[in-house]
């Protein structure tokens, strides 16, 4: 079976998706990028009746919590419709995986790490390279025109000019949405108006938070990376799926891709290797085993420190605007100043929107761990089994 990627190389979760499918060794057409004008209306065309119910979705259930993105999406020629990265590579494990390529462990212990990790990167993470893309790469990034040669190719070159300039503007005005919020009278010299981070008034400033994020990520990672070819060991799963498109997607931003390769030249060409040659020439790996973990320990204690608050916080806000008959979440909430909340990471305030989709994911994350025996919880780090034993006694 051959599918279709809708997709763009500015998409964290495209990258991941990309990379997965090449682990898989299926084959597949990239679009719009890869494609002629005509395959990317037809398949933009695809995602619009998905969007709107005029064609069912194949894979994964969608309930009140999630979202539609805008891509990623999984196309396969037998008319499947697949979205959300994570739930693709479940998809992929379930239609194409061999017993040494598989993308989720199959010990319950090492399987509930690799979601902790995908998780904590497809939400936080999304926040830390956006800030290091529209942030710290401000000046120097391409990102706009980029997008719109991908998207408009076969328009003329001033039109193409004309997106890539919309779009750099739309994705820095989202700033805030995507938690990055500049101190009162941030300015970045010779940068317009337009394009330079906003600050928000009686939203907290947050780069201080998300540019430290970043370098404590990256010096987890490229601790890890130093003796093991990948997270788990010898085999690619989706845990590095979702290290590699999110950091990945800032390999492509000059000043960001900077602090990377100074800062973790070892993560630098385990990414560059990546965006080279994609995960299809990577070796079979051995299935990953709990004593793996113990290496991971670091990174999953930061992962705890960061991603269970907000996801907490989120959850706890949403619980609260629901019981007061709120609808609307979300970044359509976030531009009419409605269902905010006021939080903390790390002893530095936040204010931010509930994200449903962040709910749903918890909420999944947390039902997991309920399910593990005692045996698998022993085999995790004492901080990820403190922190989820106590939103079990909270739920209980």
């Amino acid at each position: 079976m051959k599918y279709t990627i809708w997709g763009s190389v500015l998409s964290p979760y495209s990258l991941k998706v990309r990379a997965m499918c090449d682990s898989a060794r299926v084959d597949y057409a990239w679009l719009p990028g890869d494609g002629g004008m005509m395959d990317g209306l037809r398949f933009n065309l695809r995602v619009e009746r998905l969007k709107a119910g005029r064609l069912p979705l194949t894979y994964p259930s969608v309930d009140g919590l999630s979202e539609y993105p805008l891509v990623p999406f999984l196309f396969a020629d037998d008319g499947s419709n697949i979205y959300d990265s994570s739930a693709i590579a479940r998809w992929l494990d379930d239609h194409h995986a061999t017993r040494t390529r598989r993308l989720i462990p199959e010990d319950p212990a090492c399987r509930f790490v690799t979601r902790l990790i995908d998780d904590h990167f497809d939400e936080f993470g999304l926040y830390v390279v956006h800030h290091h893309r529209w942030v710290t790469s401000a000046k120097d990034n391409d990102a706009g025109l980029r997008l719109a040669s991908e998207f408009a190719q076969p328009l003329p070159g001033f039109v193409r000019r004309g997106l890539g300039h919309w779009f750099a503007k739309r994705q820095v005005r989202r700033l805030p949405h995507l938690f990055s919020v500049a101190p009162p009278g941030y300015k970045v010299e010779g940068l317009p108006p337009s394009l330079t981070p906003p600050s928000r008034t009686d939203f907290p400033d947050t780069h201080e938070l998300l540019e430290q994020a970043l370098f404590r990520s990256l010096d987890l990672v490229e601790d890890v990376l130093q003796h093991r070819p990948f997270l788990f060991g010898s085999r690619f799963t989706l845990a590095d799926a979702s290290v590699y498109g999110q950091l990945g997607m800032n390999t492509s931003d000059p000043s960001a891709a900077r602090i990377i390769k100074k800062r973790a030249p070892i993560l630098r060409d385990w990414l560059e290797t990546i965006h080279r040659q994609g995960a299809r020439g990577f070796a079979d790996g051995t299935e990953p085993t709990p004593d793996a973990i113990e290496a991971l320990a670091p990174l999953l204690d930061e992962i705890v420190r960061i991603h269970v608050p907000l996801m907490e916080q989120n959850e706890g806000a949403y619980a609260q605007y629901q019981a007061k008959g709120q609808t609307r979440f979300n970044e359509s909430a976030f531009w009419r100043g409605e269902s905010l909340y006021d939080g903390e990471l790390l002893g530095l305030p936040f204010r931010s929107v509930v994200k449903t989709f962040q709910v749903k994911v918890w909420r999944d994350l947390k039902a997991r761990y309920a399910e593990l025996g005692t045996e698998h919880r022993s085999a995790l780090p004492p901080a990820v089994r403190e922190v989820f034993d106590r939103t079990q006694r909270d739920t209980a």
